[in-house]
This record gives structure tokens, C-alpha cells and sequence, in this order.
């Protein structure tokens, strides 16, 4: 298997287990999954799967039978009573035509297998073994649409493009004393992606060339007043933008506030839940921060995204090594966390004992030493 250096946000043995199973091309693909759900707690499976979907963008850093195994995690990681939040990225992976063709008919055997995960042939073989088997040659590769009918006729999921992040009423502001609250966002509500739809062309190629300029620098004031125009004219444009999960972090430390724009307005987009995972991966900052800070007021956020991008925030505040961005960082969660135990946004039981190490750690800071004390009044 093809080395792919640390996975972002991921400790050490989460790193070795999950290159282990990796590498287990001749174990039967359902002996991997059981042990990857075994390995990896349900609250670590989001940041995990994440990690993979990024991984799984370059064709070249994994074996094909590294890449097998993969998808099968993906696509095992939720119950078949539970939406799949994956199902879009692997509907890509199973019509995507610079693929090899084995691949894509492993993805769409595993989309289309009567009766559901549970019976699923494909995952009693090994990766090496479907990859050396002619089953895969004589399967005929079906286009997109087709395939998802045959996937919701399977009776497997109603909705295959619907993520099963739950919303989580984050709606509490969040107050940064060093940011400017003269740029907060539109509470217009995003609108759905539908099936077909048409947008001006020349405003669509307006919004391209500036989300192309976004993502390598920061705009100018007029620049960025002509995007809020722009999308608040028509708010479809924002699928029309060229803007992925993969460039949301450029545009994150460039132009934060372009940012919860996009992301407020795609915020029911099928694809959601890779943008949610591009924020939870990329290195903590203050742009990050503004970001996740203002999305709280705008949007209802999901619990599971909420819960990782607080244990990041903590991680990056103990990694960090220059004192005054340590101090800026912890200053801006204790603020954030505060807020969101007093308004009842998170059960602070579930973090309890993380969130209290933090405090003691940074006790040195006010707001730190302001949210122990709070902590403490809740036991």
C-alpha cells in the first residue's frame, strides 16, 4: 500500500489501526469492517471517515486493494436504518469514469446488493480476490441515475443523498472581542439542490472567477460585497461556484467571512458533511474559529460536527507553540464553550473531563479559570 504520511486530526493509534486495516488485503472485506467498527468508537467514525474520503480524492495513495477496502468502510460505517452521510461521495466513486473500471464495479455492488448490508456478497471475499475474480469484467456498469433507483428500490435507504448529520439548534451568538461584527451573515435559509435547475451564466462565471479568487488570497472589500450580492440575488449560484471540501480550507484562512457565506447557503446540499469535515481537519486558527463562531448564529449545526470541532479546538490549543496565538486560541474557546453550556447547545457531561483538563491546564487565562468555575457550579 501506497505510504500516505499522518492523517489529519488523527492520534498516532488511530493513525496505525486504520493503516492496518489498510493493508489487510486478504482478510475477508466484512472480518475489516467488524474491525474497524470494533477499533473505532461511533463519535470517532465522523473524523475517521473524513479522513478517508480525503484520501480516497488521490487515486494514487492507496493500493487498488487499500482503495477496496475503504469504500467498504465507508459504506458499512452506518446501519442501514441510519442515512449514510457517504453515500454521495460513493455514488462519485461508482460513476466515476477515470476510475478503474474494478473499482467501480465493486462500489456499485456494494450500492445495489438485494436486501441490504447484511447480505451483502461482496464483502465475504478479500480485496486481493475480487480484484484477481472475473465477476467484476462481466459486470455491467450502470450510469448514475439508474444506479440510484436500483439503490433505493433495494429498499436499503429512501434518500441516498440525504446526510444523516442531526441538527443540533446551535443558534447561540458567540462573542469574539477582536472580531468586527459589522459583516455577519444573511439569515436567508439555504435552499436544496434540486434534481435540475438553471442559473445565468454569466453571474455563474462572476461567482467562479471570485471563489477562484478566494482560495488563493483574500479579496478586496468590493470583491467581497460583489459575492454577497451576487448569492443573495440567487442563492442556487452557490452550486454553480467550482468551491469542494477540499478547497474550504484555503478559503477559510483567506476570506472567513466568504466562507459562511458559502457554507450557510449549502447548508442542506447532500454534500454537507464533507464541508463539516474539511473544517474539523484543517489546523486550527482564528479565521476557523470566526467561521465555526458565526455559523452558529445562521445555520443549525450538528451535534457530531459541534462535539469534534470542540475536541479539536482543544487539541490545537495544547499543540500550538507560539504563546500569544496559545493564549488568543484558548481565550476564543473558553468563550465559545461558555456560551454554548449556558444556552444548553451541548450536554456538557459528554465532554465533561476533556473540557475540565483544558481549563486547568490554561488556568493561567481568565476565560479559562471563568469556565472551570463554571463547570464546577454544574456538578
Amino acid at each position: 500500500m501506497s505510504a500516505c504520511g499522518p492523517v489529519p486530526t488523527l492520534r498516532p493509534d488511530e493513525r496505525a489501526d486504520l493503516l492496518s486495516l489498510l493493508a489487510a488485503a486478504a482478510r475477508p472485506l466484512a472480518d475489516v469492517v467488524s474491525d474497524f467498527l470494533a477499533r473505532f468508537p461511533r463519535e470517532r467514525r465522523l473524523r475517521v471517515g473524513g479522513a478517508l474520503c480525503f484520501l480516497l480524492e488521490d487515486k494514487k495513495m492507496f493500493h487498488p486493494t487499500g482503495r477496496l477496502i475503504a469504500f467498504a468502510i465507508l459504506h458499512q460505517s452506518y446501519s442501514p436504518q441510519t442515512a449514510n452521510p457517504y453515500i454521495p461521495m460513493l455514488l462519485n466513486g461508482a460513476c466515476d469514469e477515470a476510475s478503474d473500471r474494478s473499482e467501480r464495479a465493486f462500489v456499485q455492488q456494494l450500492l445495489t446488493s438485494p436486501g441490504g448490508d447484511n447480505n451483502n456478497e461482496v464483502l465475504n471475499q478479500s480485496a486481493v480476490d475480487y480484484l484477481n475474480g472475473s465477476v467484476s469484467a462481466s459486470q455491467v456498469l450502470l450510469p448514475r441515475e439508474q444506479l440510484e433507483k436500483q439503490y433505493c428500490s433495494n429498499g436499503v435507504q429512501s434518500q441516498p443523498q440525504i446526510s444523516s448529520f442531526r441538527p443540533a439548534a446551535v443558534r447561540s451568538v458567540i462573542p469574539d472581542p477582536d472580531v468586527p461584527q459589522s459583516c455577519a451573515n444573511s439569515s436567508e435559509s439555504a435552499i436544496s439542490l434540486p434534481g435540475s435547475m438553471c442559473a445565468d451564466t454569466s453571474r455563474g462565471a462572476a461567482i467562479r472567477d471570485l471563489i477562484a479568487r478566494a482560495v488563493k488570497g483574500p479579496l478586496a472589500p468590493a470583491q467581497q460585497e460583489q459575492f454577497i450580492i451576487e448569492m443573495a440575488r440567487d442563492p442556487k449560484l452557490v452550486y454553480y461556484c467550482g468551491m469542494t471540501p477540499q478547497k474550504l480550507p484555503d478559503l477559510v484562512e483567506h476570506n472567513p467571512l466568504i466562507a459562511v457565506e458559502v457554507l450557510s447557503k449549502l447548508i442542506n446540499s447532500p454534500d454537507i458533511s464533507g464541508y463539516f469535515a474539511g473544517l474539523v481537519h484543517m489546523d486550527m486558527s482564528l479565521h476557523s474559529m470566526e467561521v465555526v463562531n458565526r455559523l452558529t448564529t445562521a445555520v443549525d449545526l450538528p451535534t457530531e460536527f459541534v462535539h469534534e470541532y470542540i475536541t479539536n479546538c482543544i487539541q490545537s490549543c495544547q499543540n500550538i507553540k507560539d504563546k500569544y496565538m496559545q493564549n488568543r486560541l484558548v481565550r476564543l474557546v473558553c468563550v465559545f464553550l461558555q456560551s454554548l453550556i449556558q444556552n444548553k447547545i451541548i450536554n456538557v457531561q459528554d465532554l465533561f473531563i476533556e473540557v475540565q483538563v483544558f481549563c486547568i491546564e490554561f488556568s493561567r487565562i481568565r476565560e479559562a479559570a471563568g469556565l472551570f468555575r463554571l463547570l464546577k457550579s454544574l456538578e
